[in-house]
């Protein structure tokens, strides 16, 4: 029997019973649930930009203004938030949903470009970004320890072997490293005895940054040998 022949010899019924399927359609409709904060992925940059021992208010003017204006003539920007603290600047870029993350990226990398001429002169390393959101919380978090090691030490465990290869698995945004232990040198100064010889104070800053440079990891019979710079004084 065929099934259509039905609908085709009583063509009333089959009106009606189309018109009540799309009356309890509209009905239904309008009773489905609508969030109102439903869960979208914006398409999000994370600008980090670092002047080591710059105060807020100098982070804030000399850093993240500089950006901020270069970042707002990229298309597709919905939101910027930047946040400044003692020796870091965070910025926060959020694009609507039509605009794509990797093509948005190349933008930002090039307003950094762009704006890099105006940045301050005595920053280690040039902003950098990272496609993640940072409202996301972290999933995972790992602690090491050692008994024996100092801190330095696993630190620099954390940073070059684990974070490294942590952040080549496939999903994971980001990577930090907290609680880190680093070796820095600070000089103390003698102003009668610069004033005697006739330094200044920039120039005795730029002899210790010529003295002291950072040297890259070397391998030696398929261990790591790590090389730090150590202060020379005269």
């Amino acid at each position: 029997m065929n099934i259509s022949a039905l609908f085709i010899r009583r063509p009333v019924a089959t009106t009606l019973v189309m018109l009540g399927i799309l009356f309890f359609g509209i009905v239904g409709y309008r009773l489905l649930p609508v969030s109102d904060l439903p869960n979208v992925d914006f398409p999000t940059i994370q600008v980090i930009a670092a002047l080591p021992g710059a105060s807020p208010e100098t982070m804030a003017s000399s850093v993240a203004t500089p950006l901020e204006r270069q970042f707002t003539t990229i298309a597709g920007l919905d939101s910027m938030n930047s946040t400044s603290i003692l020796g870091v600047t965070q910025i926060t870029l959020q694009f609507n949903l039509s605009r794509a993350l990797d093509a948005a990226a190349q933008d930002v990398q090039a307003a950094i470009g762009a704006a890099s001429r105006q940045l301050p002169p005595g920053m280690p390393s040039p902003p950098t970004y990272q496609k993640v959101n940072p409202a996301d919380q972290p999933i995972l978090y790992l602690a090491l320890t050692s008994p024996t090691l100092p801190l330095s030490t696993t630190d620099e465990y954390a940073e070059t072997m684990i974070s490294q290869r942590i952040s080549t698995i496939s999903g994971v945004a980001q990577v930090q490293v907290f609680g880190a232990q680093k070796f820095a040198v600070r000089v103390q100064l003698d102003p009668r005895a610069l004033a005697s010889r006739g330094i200044g104070i920039d120039e005795a800053s730029a002899a210790v940054a010529m003295a002291n440079v950072n040297i890259p990891t070397e391998r030696s019979g398929g261990r790591r040998k790590p090389t730090r710079s150590r202060p020379r004084a005269s």
